[in-house]
Parts: C-alpha cells; structure tokens; sequence
C-alpha cells in the first residue's frame, strides 16, 4: 500500500513540476512575444543650447529627460519604493498578498477596477499594455511584469520606471518633473521634494500642489509617514519634514516666447537639412546645439513687437542677425505678433527695392574688370525695349560714377549697367549666394522681382562682402548629439567662392558712404556699419541690409495692403537695424593686405575768382595766376590760354592754388580760365571764370 501512495505522489510531483516548467515556459514564451523592447524605449524631450551649453529650451512631445538610477538620490528611490512598493526587492514582478486583495475588490464590485501594484506590473502596463481594464489585461500585465524581472535587473526596473511615470502638467520622468516642481535637477531634490514627488504619480491631477495644494500636502505627508514606518527616516526627520511647505509656482519647461521665430526655423532645418522630423526630435532625447544669441534674440524679439519703431500702424517687420565668421544665424524674428508655426517673414520673399542693386548689380559689374568705382555711367532717361527706368528724383546728370550712384541710390544709371554687363551674369553671381531668379527683365536691377528676397536670403548675400567675397548658407544648428551624448551631425557650411576679396573690399567701402553721405544716415551706431537701403514700389517694402566687422543683418518692414497706409522711407529699418547692432571692438573696417585700398571721392569746386596778374620779369613778361583750390589736395587743375575762341593747355597742376606762367609776350594780353580735373573719373569740372592778364604796376621790376 505504501508503495502505491509513494507512486501516485511522485508522478503527482512529476506531474506538478512539468506543469510548473511548462507554465514558465509558458509565461517566457508569452512575455518573450508580449513584450517588444522597442516599446521600452522611452519619448524624451529633445534640448536645444547655446554654443556655451546654456540651455534655451526643450521640444519634447512627452517632456521627459532620462537620467541614471545613480543620479537619483537614495532618498528619492526610497519615498518611491514605500509608497508604491514596499517589497519591490523581494518579489519576482508580482505581490502575491496585492493580487489577491485585488481579485478579491474585483470579485466584490464585478468590474475589474483594481490596478497593478508592483513597480514592475506598472512598468508593464505604461510601456505595452492599453489603458482599458479587462481580467486578460490584467492576466497579460501579470505575465508581462514576471518577464521583466526575468530579463532585468531590480535597478533596471526602477530607472526605468522612475523615468516613465507620469508627474503632471506634461512632465514625465524624474528629472522634468524635479524642474517643473522644483526649478531644480533630480540630484538636488531634498528628502520632502522626493516624498512629494513619490506621491503624485498615483493621481497627479489629484494630488499637485498647483491644483489642490491642501490634497497634495496630505499626500506627501503620507509618503513621509510610510518612509518612518519602514525606517527610511526618523520620527523627528518625519515631523520636521512635514512643516516645509510645498512649491506655489511651477517653473517653465517650456521655450521663451521670443526664441519662437528661431525654433521653428531651426526645426525647418532639422528635416531638411539632417533628416530629422519634428516627432522625432520632439521624442528622441537629442540636444541639439543652436547657433543663437540670447541676448540678441530677446532684444530683437522687444524691438521689433514695438509699435512705435514702425512708420505705418498696419507694417509687420522681420529682423535677421549672423555671425560673419561662421554664418550661423544669431537672431532673427519673423513678425510683430509672430506665432508658433505662422508666417514667418524672416523666410518670406518680399520686394527688395534698392537692397538688390550691389548684389544684382555693382557687385557683378566690378567683377567684370571693366568697371571700378569711380567709372562714369551713364545717367539718362533711356528706354529699354518698352522699359523706361526713371530717377525719383526727376533729374539726371548725364554721366555719375559707380560710387555715387550708389551711395544715393540713382536707379537710371543701375538699370545702364546691368544692361551693359547682362542680365545672365548678374544672375550667376546671384545663384552663387542662393538666389535663383526667372526673371530675364532689366528691372531686375531696381528689384523688380515675381517672387522677391527674403530677410535670410538677404543677409546671407550681403555677408559675402563682409567675408571677402565668400558666400555659405546661414545655418541655425551647430551640432546634434544623441541621447548618450554621441555627436551625429554637425553644421559644415560650404563656402563659395562669388566675388574677388577685391570686389568685396571696394563694396564695403562704398556701402560704407550710403550710411555715413548716402540714403542710410537714418539712426545711430558706435559700429563701423556698411549696407544698403530698398523701397518697393507703393512703400509695401522698406529694407536695410548692412554689415558690421562682425555682424551681418537685415530688418524688413512691409505690409500686404499698398492702400492701407501712407507712402514710407527706409528710414525706419535703417534705424532699428542701428539700435539693435551689437556693439563692435573695432573702430573701422579692416582692409585685407592684398587688396588695394578705395580712394575717397575726389570732388570738384567751382571756381569763381581766377585772378591773372601780369608783371615784369628777367626775359618777358610773367602771368601769374591765382584761384580759390579744393582743400583736397588731389584735385587737379588743368590751365588753358584763349586765344581766337579756342582754349590751349598751358599746364596741368595738383593741389595747388596759383600758377606762373613766364616769358609771355608782354604786348598780348592773354585770357586765361582754369578747369578742375579730377584724375580718378579722368573727368574735367566746370571751367572757371576768364581772367585777361593785367599789367601790375606794383610788381613791375620784381
């Protein structure tokens, strides 16, 4: 008899342990499907810095940042652990006495209300499971949580819960909702911090301070009280504790309002540049290094929402700031009231009026070698098949150099140039710096365009005469790093080369006399600054683009209704380009050493009181002559005699302001005029007035 029961209990035994195996083979192979380690990989917010590792902002679509279970304070993990999971380091996924409580609430109230409550299970049920509540859900969180212990070790298990929970008001994980609550990283957090924090996921709407701060203090409060209960803490560190009070504001987890108009451009580069989408940088942890200046921005930002800088109540406006070493953009705004995802007008094609001429065309001019800034163009009212460019002015001089036109923005003369030099080669130094244009028209040349330049195009082309010659893209993302801080990408702009250091050096100094003669005297700067002023027709458009030894920039102001508001001058941008201009550490532009320096303009005088005396001298008579001379030295004189209605050259002198001429037949008195001549234009002046040579008694015998 006793043999038979020693058979039947071991084959009940064999039995037993092949359905134990076979069961957890079971719940191995089930969890081994269930569960898909893509889905522990947890959305975290992406952080975008500064070039100084300053934080700017985070973009996240779950505002999580992931941290080690090292970083995370002893006492954080135990207020977590006692409030949620007393027995988390001796259970294998379950608590036999929590499911049985919770099959037991479920069985009484007939509905499956009662949630998991292990750490593990709660792993389990936020990375793979529904949000539905079913006696297979809870089946499936069961085997899936016993998976997890399999495969992880217990501190695997908490980091990996301590970083997904949710906290309240978007912050998930530890580490954002330590800044959130507290303004603070997760290794500062104190022991009441952590309790607080340990109590909200439970019921974050429940329990946060910033809805119900008297609900969310007993909270804490308990946790507090359950820590002493299993020794984490003393009675007395528990009674201390319970006095400080609770955090009354949240702090911002979220981007300044006046770096908007950056962020989505830098987002914009992200995908089209590097492949990023917005979902992916909004879940995947990167930091993303942005080439702004916070100072600039946040100024920009303050100037350009001000409505007094702008001439006409109905104008939007749009400022774009880059450093001239590197290209990367430094600030820029897209709007007075610009919005998340709006127009963007500092991407915006609008009308350049004038801004468009040294680009489209002094610069292609010069480039030629046919042409330098002093050449003489032509200034007429000329047609142009059917195209008749006329002055604002209603005046014109008949011939004007590069330079002047230039600095007050004569159109008749621009419009002759391009079509001397052709509309084709201007357009290949303009694709150069990233402005394609269809046009085939001359009135290219006074920024007649179909489409028009934005404030980015804008900047980045006149930032090539600011690096002697050299056009690269402008940039907002300096480097991209991983969630584990390995480098994937980094800004490698391209540099191309436009123009000659040459042609860049004699831009500068000609846009440098538009803002100190010229169209752009608006406002006031410390910096050595050197740009261009534009006005589309009807005053849509108003412009100024310029540079600085270390900055270029442009600012655009323009409505989309040419009857709403009154005509307006570019006075306005070349202003508020001035005032927000970063201060520069140097007193003027520096020349390249291998580049010839541009003369100042040599200008003639009208002279009005040549004076010709004639005396006695050793072998004849003596004529000497004396006139009114220009200050500038470098202005010549030409000396002509008139005889028989014809002018004869005597001399040509410089800067000088009298003339002797000897051994003239004392019996014929000569008429003489002098003519200013300018050797830079090789162009003659206005002559002077006819002076007859007199005899003066006074000198005779000298």
């Amino acid at each position: 008899m006793w043999m038979k029961r020693i058979t039947i209990t071991t084959i009940v035994v064999l039995i037993l342990a092949i359905a134990g195996v076979t069961a957890y083979l079971g719940i191995i192979l089930f969890g081994n499907y269930a569960i898909d380690e893509k889905d522990l990989i947890m959305k975290e917010s992406t952080t975008v810095v500064d070039d100084e590792g300053e934080v700017l902002t985070k973009l996240f679509e779950e505002n999580r940042e992931a941290v080690d279970l090292e970083t995370i304070p002893d006492h954080v993990q135990h207020a977590f652990i006692a409030i949620e999971d007393q027995r988390f380091f001796e259970h294998t996924g379950i608590d036999p006495r929590a499911i049985g409580r919770a099959l037991y609430r479920d069985i009484i109230t007939r509905s499956a209300a009662e949630g998991g409550s292990t750490i593990t299970q709660q792993l389990a049920k936020n990375a793979f499971l529904s949000p539905e509540k079913s006696l297979l859900r809870k089946t499936e969180e069961v085997l899936i949580a016993l998976n997890l212990e399999h495969r992880y070790s217990k501190e695997e298990i908490l980091e990996m819960y301590l970083n997904r929970i949710y906290f309240g008001h978007g912050a998930h994980g530890v580490q954002a909702a330590s800044q959130l609550y507290f303004g603070k990283t997760v290794d500062e957090l104190s022991v009441e911090e952590g309790a607080l924090l340990a109590a909200l996921p439970k019921g974050p709407n429940n329990y946060s301070p910033f809805i119900d701060e008297e609900r969310g203090k007993e909270r804490r409060d308990l946790v507090l009280d359950v820590m002493h209960q299993q020794d984490y803490i003393t009675a007395e560190e528990a009674v201390r504790l319970k006095g400080r009070t609770l955090p009354q504001e949240r702090n911002s987890v979220t981007s300044n309002e006046a770096y908007t108009s950056y962020i989505d451009l830098l987002l914009n580069e992200l995908e089209t540049e590097y492949g990023f989408t917005e979902e992916e940088i909004l879940s995947g942890g990167y930091e993303i290094v942005a080439s702004m200046d916070p100072e600039q921005q946040i100024a920009s930002f303050e100037k350009m929402r001000d409505s007094s800088v702008y001439p006409d109540e109905g104008m939007d406006g749009s400022y774009v700031l880059l450093d001239n070493e590197t290209g990367g953009v430094k600030a820029v705004q897209g709007g007075r009231e610009y919005v998340k995802k709006g127009l963007n007008y500092a991407s915006a094609k609008r009308q350049p009026g004038s801004t468009i001429k040294p680009l489209a065309v002094f610069a292609p001019a010069l480039e030629t070698g046919e042409y330098a800034p002093y050449s003489m163009l032509t200034d007429e009212p000329l047609n142009y098949d059917g195209y008749e460019p006329g002055n604002l002015s209603g005046s014109y001089s008949g011939e004007i150099t590069m330079y002047d036109a230039l600095k007050d923005s004569v159109n008749a003369p621009a419009v002759w140039l391009l079509n001397e030099i052709g509309l084709n080669h201007s357009k290949t130094m303009l694709q150069n710096q990233g402005i394609t244009l269809e046009e085939e028209g001359l009135s290219v040349a006074l920024g007649g365009l179909d489409e028009g330049l934005s404030p980015l195009q804008m900047a980045g082309a006149y930032r090539t005469f600011a690096n002697n010659g050299k056009y690269s893209e402008p940039y907002f993302v300096e480097e991209i790093y991983d969630r584990n801080g390995d480098m994937l990408a980094e800004s490698e702009p391209e540099e191309v080369e436009v123009m000659s250091e040459q042609t860049a050096w004699y831009m500068t100094r000609m846009l440098e006399s538009v803002v100190t003669d010229g169209t752009g005297q608006a406002g006031e700067t410390t910096a050595p600054l050197a740009g261009k002023t534009g006005t589309s027709m009807e005053s849509r458009d108003v412009w100024f683009a310029g540079w600085s030894p270390e900055y270029t920039g442009a600012v655009w102001m323009g409505r989309d209704n040419a009857e709403s508001g009154e005509e307006v001058t570019s006075s306005a941008p070349t202003s508020v380009f001035k005032q927000l201009l970063p201060d520069s550490s140097s007193t003027a532009f520096e020349k390249p050493d291998q580049v010839a320096e541009l003369e100042e303009p040599i200008r003639f005088v009208q002279i009005n009181d040549l004076d010709a005396d004639m005396s006695l001298g050793l072998f004849g008579a003596d004529v000497e002559l004396a006139w009114s001379a220009s200050e500038d030295e470098r202005l010549h004189y030409r000396i002509y005699r008139i005889e028989g209605g014809s002018r004869t050259l005597v001399d040509e002198v410089a800067g000088e302001a009298d003339y002797t001429i000897s051994r003239t037949n004392f019996l014929n008195q000569a008429e003489f005029v002098v003519v200013p001549y300018n050797p830079l234009t090789d162009r003659e002046g206005e002559e002077s007035n006819t002076a007859r040579a007199n005899w003066n008694i006074f000198s005779q015998g000298s």
